[in-house]
C-alpha cells in the first residue's frame, strides 16, 4: 500500500487539500492543528515514505525539471542566471537529473502563459521558475499543486502559492536600504524618486514590495517635507521614456533616485550623465556590464546586488535534494542585501560567486 498511495489519497483520506498535506510532510507552511493530527495519524497508518531516486533509479528514467526563466537574450541579469543553471547541470552530471529550460518574453504575458502549458505538458518532476507575472503564476502554481508538483521560485515570491523553497532576497527591506541609501547623509528634505522600468509594477508584485519598503523608510523619518514620487515607465519606446525621466530630472529639490529594474538604469545614467549629475544620487540593481560602468564613472553611487546566478543555483539544489533524497529544503532561503560601491566593486568581480 505504501508504494502506491499518493499525496491526493492521503488528502482524500483526511478531508484536506492537497497542499496540505504537502506542508505536514515537508515540514513547510502553517497547517491546523486538527488538520495536522488527521494527516500524520493517516500518514502512519498507511507508512507512507516518499522514495523518488529508488524509483528512478529503478525504472532506469530521469528526473526532468523544468526551469522556466525570462529569455536571457533580452536582459543580462537573466542571463546571468542561466550561468547558475549552467553550474548545477554540472554539479548534478552524476545523478539521474536533466534540466529542461523555457524561456518566455520578459514584458509579453501571453508568452508566459504560453511557456507555463508547455511546461505542464512535460510533466516534470520538479519546477525552478522566476514568476513575473503574478496572476497568471499563481494559477500556475494551483495546477501544479494538484499535481503534485514541488516547485521552487527565485527572485520573487509568492507564498500564498506555498513554493517548496523561495531563493532570493527580503523585497520589503531592499525597498527600504535603496531609500536609506538615498537619504544618508543627505539633511535636507525633498523629492525621492523610486522608477520601475520596463516593467509592469500591476503584473509584478515584487515591485509592490519594494515600493512599499522605499515609502516606508520616508514614513519613519517623519515631516512633510519628503516627497516620494513613483512613476511606473513600463516602455519599450526609448524617445517616450527618455521624455518622462528628462521631466523628472528638472524637478527641483530633487534629491535621490531608486531604479527596481536592473536595465532601467541604463538608461536613467546616461540621461544624469548627459545633464550632468547635479547632486542627484542613484541606487540601482545588479552587476551587469552597463550598471558597473556607471557605478565606476561616478554616476550610480550604489548597486544592490540581487545575485541571479547564485539564486539559480541554490535553487536546483533545494529542488534536486528535495527530488532525489527528500531532505529537509530551507523554504526562504535570503540572500544578504549587498551594497556595492565603486571602492569594492573589484572584489565582488572576483568573486567566484559572481
Amino acid at each position: 500500500m505504501a508504494k502506491q498511495i499518493r499525496i491526493r489519497d492521503i488528502a482524500k483520506m483526511a478531508k484536506v487539500s492537497v497542499g496540505t498535506v504537502d506542508r505536514v510532510i515537508h515540514k513547510r507552511g502553517e497547517v491546523a492543528e486538527e488538520s495536522y493530527k488527521r494527516v500524520k495519524a493517516i500518514l502512519e497508518k498507511t507508512g507512507y515514505k516518499p522514495n523518488l531516486i529508488a524509483r528512478t533509479l529503478v525504472s532506469g528514467k530521469r528526473l526532468n525539471i523544468a526551469v522556466l526563466l525570462p529569455d536571457p537574450k533580452q536582459d543580462e541579469y537573466w542571463e546571468q542566471s542561466i550561468e547558475g543553471i549552467e553550474q548545477a547541470e554540472h554539479e548534478w552530471a552524476q545523478y539521474p537529473v536533466e534540466l529542461k529550460r523555457y524561456h518566455f518574453d520578459l514584458y509579453k504575458k501571453a508568452s508566459f502563459s504560453a511557456a507555463l502549458k508547455k511546461v505542464l505538458k512535460s510533466e516534470p518532476n520538479g519546477i525552478l521558475s522566476a514568476p513575473i507575472f503574478t496572476k497568471e503564476a499563481t494559477e500556475f502554481f494551483k495546477a501544479c499543486q494538484e499535481r503534485e508538483i514541488p516547485f521552487v521560485l527565485v527572485n520573487n515570491n509568492l507564498p500564498q502559492s506555498s513554493p517548496l523553497s523561495f531563493i532570493g532576497q527580503d523585497l520589503y527591506q531592499s525597498g527600504m536600504l535603496g531609500a536609506e541609501l538615498l537619504h544618508q547623509g543627505e539633511k535636507a528634505e525633498g523629492i525621492y524618486a523610486i522608477l520601475h522600468i520596463y516593467d509592469d509594477i500591476e503584473a509584478s508584485k515584487f515591485l509592490n514590495e519594494k515600493e512599499r519598503g522605499f515609502k516606508d523608510y520616508f514614513k519613519e523619518q517623519g515631516g512633510n517635507g519628503y516627497k516620494v514620487v513613483s512613476l511606473d515607465l513600463n516602455y519599450t519606446h526609448i524617445p517616450t521614456l527618455e521624455s518622462e525621466l528628462k521631466d523628472l530630472l528638472v524637478k527641483k529639490g530633487l534629491k535621490g533616485i531608486l531604479v527596481t529594474t536592473s536595465t532601467g538604469a541604463k538608461v536613467v545614467s546616461k540621461l544624469l550623465q548627459k545633464s550632468g549629475k547635479k547632486n542627484v544620487r542613484l541606487v540601482a540593481y545588479d552587476l551587469i556590464k552597463d550598471n558597473v560602468s556607471y557605478l565606476q564613472a561616478g554616476i550610480i553611487d550604489f548597486l544592490i546586488n540581487q545575485n541571479s546566478k547564485r539564486q539559480a543555483f541554490v535553487g536546483i539544489k533545494q529542488l534536486t535534494n528535495h527530488l532525489l533524497f527528500r531532505r529537509a529544503v530551507v523554504p526562504n532561503y535570503l540572500f544578504p542585501l549587498e551594497i556595492i560601491t565603486a571602492k569594492n566593486l573589484q572584489s565582488y568581480l572576483d568573486s567566484e560567486d559572481h
